[in-house]
């Protein structure tokens, strides 16, 4: 199998936006949560960015543990020279410092950074062995010389990564030579020693310690962010650099014993198998952009560090833990996103088995009729204030058993699954409860964001959609079709799950359509009263789910506004043009980007429930469904480079913007181009191909 290899050459063009030079980032993951993330020419802007962030166990979470490796040669003439990008102190980064290097690219989603330095051609590359918070940099001397003096000098703080860059280094910082390799440690501080170990020729350590002061986080000043903050350094590593002999530097919070398993390359060569094993599973359709995703997927399932209670429980059934983080760099795990993700992440891919994994931990935290909404960092218990996650949990059942066939785990969790909609119908947490005179699910709390579109700030929750919002109905109508389904074989009542799907599905349709529009409502019985008649990307779940809620001779009329009004080239939008409330950009500070977050701003992911809805509709128009999707082939050389952004803004350049890096969005991406591959092409076109709409053509 070739090697997947996605290369950008540098510096950008001379025409390209000067921004780009330090808006690229790349993004490596260990397995565990934790991972290496930074610009591409190496100039630290965000709080986030570093060579280890390691995950750690509850409480302390996510740990910023090594910031920075400036790299210096020193020539035959005696001139030192630093090959990349380094942390900068002063007013402002040095945008345009890309030092010497001439090509960065991904070798099977793995970075690799060529230098030539006045005729020295040297390659740098960092991986993150699976499940160890442990990270390496290789470098060789390709071309130049027989041998190059090189020092490395790595800057730390150890901090939580979600601490602003302005909190103090947290006191006296130690380090100290332990047998074949070196600590530092953070004197009284609960956080692990960041353990150092150099395998190279003729090599040593010059202690030196060094504090660097007043290093600028240009990103998290745009962000309204603390955006000053100080790194310390011990001192430098030097050794000699021999042609075609790689070193590589390993820091890594683990133990000696196992940072010292297996030499680098053998660590190398075991990774990159790993990443073979992980195309051949996914199947002939991992070719080309699908096999890139493939390995963008795998940095999103983790096994969570720190639930020990979780782990010994799953291992008492011969399962193991397995999660979805949300979205790099800030998220941590949530119910929602998982479920969505869940098909594209671990079905598409082969990972059934892991599917399994992620299922039943979840179904073990169901409580009052609910999952999770999220799990905050460092914390063992998951926050539950969602109407939606619960329901998506039965859509990722149904992909998984229909993939899998695996009915025991079916078995497993129907009694789980029963005993949610019996808390629905009843009635649980923040006012989720199914209405018994329409049959249709409703819910709200005062200053609490339940459906997908959660952004709150100061207390604002921006679009509380209180009432029965038209997605969360349409999957409770799923949800109920798949439980009179599954009744039977379950010793269940399906005629009582049929007779509230039929209920529902009346009322639906006789109450979500917005004549005057030709769509349908966002949210019916709303808050304050009436109906919420804002044109937003949502009516598109009663069309594309496995039972469809909306009846059939409305598809056509809302996909054509939808097609019309909310398409771009790289997702939906939230809202639609034309309204008060749009937004065409999401930037500034928080409270400016919360309010855009939904209200305009285009969301990556729901690509692929526009493609199901339109391919229900359209099922002869697979090249226009294609099309849609063809706006983040591009995407993959900007924002994390291999991956696909969380958010855009709303109108053209679509300029990326949120995580650089979001589970769902790769999940649905994913998902729908092997879906697309998968459908035999025939030589008609619709009537209304999508190729028509005037942004796409």
């Amino acid at each position: 199998m070739p090697e997947l290899v996605r290369r950008i050459p540098w510096p950008p063009p001379a025409d390209a936006d000067p921004e780009s030079l330090v808006t690229r980032e790349w993004l490596v993951t260990n397995g565990l949560g934790g991972y290496a993330s930074g610009t591409v020419p190496g100039v630290i802007t965000r709080r986030y960015h570093g060579l280890l962030i390691a995950a750690l166990p509850a409480p302390l979470g996510r740990i910023v543990m090594l910031s920075h490796v400036a790299e210096q040669i020193t020539l035959a003439d005696g001139r030192c020279i630093e090959i990349g990008g380094r942390e900068r102190s002063g007013d402002a980064p040095d945008a345009h410092g890309t030092g010497y290097l001439t090509e960065f690219r991904l070798e099977s989603g793995l970075p690799v950074w060529r230098y030539d330095v006045e005729g020295l051609v040297i390659e740098k590359r960092l991986f993150l062995p699976h499940m160890q918070n442990t990270v390496h940099l290789s470098y060789e001397l390709l071309s130049g010389a027989d041998a190059v003096a090189l020092s490395l000098r790595p800057s730390v703080n150890f901090r939580a990564q979600e601490l602003p860059v302005s909190d103090p280094l947290g006191g006296a910082y130690g380090f100290r030579p332990v047998a074949g390799h070196f600590e530092l440690s953070l004197q009284g501080s609960p956080v692990p020693p960041l353990r150092f170990k150099l395998t190279a020729k003729d090599a040593a350590f010059t202690v030196k310690p060094t504090r660097i002061d007043n290093v600028l986080y240009p990103l998290e000043e745009s962000r309204g962010y603390h955006a000053r903050g100080d790194l310390w350094s011990p001192g430098y590593f030097e050794l000699s650099l021999n042609a075609r002999e790689p070193a590589t530097l390993a820091a890594s919070t683990e133990s000696v014993e196992t940072m010292s398993v297996m030499p680098p390359r053998a660590l190398l060569a075991a990774e990159r198998d790993r990443r073979r094993r992980l195309l051949a599973i996914a199947g002939p359709n991992a070719q080309g952009v699908a096999a890139e995703l493939v390995l963008a997927a795998d940095q999103f399932i983790i096994a969570p560090a720190g639930r020990t209670e979780e782990s010994a429980r799953a291992h008492a059934f011969g399962d193991e833990v397995r999660t979805v983080i949300a979205g790099y760099h800030w998220f941590t795990d949530w119910g929602r996103d998982t479920m969505i993700s869940l098909e594209g992440l671990t079905l598409t891919t082969g990972r059934h088995v892991e599917a399994g994994y992620i299922l039943r931990t979840f179904a073990h935290y169901v409580r009052d009729g609910l999952i999770p909404n999220m799990f905050p960092e460092g914390e063992r218990e998951g926050l539950y204030h969602t109407a939606d996650a619960t329901l998506w949990f039965f859509h990722a059942v149904d992909r998984y058993v229909e993939a899998s066939g695996d009915r025991l785990t079916l078995a497993l969790l129907y009694p789980t699954l029963k005993d949610i909609v019996d808390h629905h119908v009843r009635g649980t947490r923040f006012g989720i409860h199914v209405d018994p005179r329409d049959g249709l699910l409703i819910q709200g709390a005062e200053d609490v964001q339940l459906t997908w579109m959660d952004a709150k700030v100061d207390g604002w929750v921006v679009t509380p959609r209180r009432g029965k919002a038209v997605e969360i109905n349409a999957l409770w109508f799923n949800a109920l079709r798949l439980m009179q389904r599954w009744a039977p074989d379950h010793g269940g009542d399906a005629s009582a799950y049929a007779a509230r799907a039929d209920q529902a599905e009346r009322s639906f349709n006789e109450r979500f359509w917005f004549a005057d529009g030709g769509y349908l409502y966002d949210v019916v019985d709303a808050e304050g009263g009436g109906n919420d008649p804002k044109c937003r990307p949502n009516q598109v779940f009663a069309i594309a789910l496995p039972h469809p809620i909306l009846a059939r001779e409305r598809w056509m009329p809302v996909m054509r506004v939808v097609r019309e009004r909310l398409v771009t080239p790289v997702g939906l939008r939230s809202l639609a043009p034309g309204d008060r409330d749009y937004k065409a950009q999401y930037f500034g500070d928080l409270r400016t980007r919360d309010a855009a977050y939904h209200q305009g701003t285009v969301w990556g992911w729901l690509v692929g429930p526009f493609i199901d809805a339109w391919l229900k509709v359209y099922p002869e128009d697979a090249d226009g469904a294609r099309r849609a999707l063809e706006g983040f082939v591009p995407h993959l050389d900007e924002a994390c480079i291999g991956s696909i952004s969380e958010v855009f803004d709303a109108e053209a350049p679509f300029t990326p913007r949120g995580c650089i890096a979001q589970a769902w969005s790769v999940a649905e991406l994913l998902r729908t181009w092997v879906k697309l591959d998968m459908v035999a092409l025939t030589p008609e076109t619709s009537a209304e191909p999508l190729a028509v709409a005037p942004h796409l053509r």
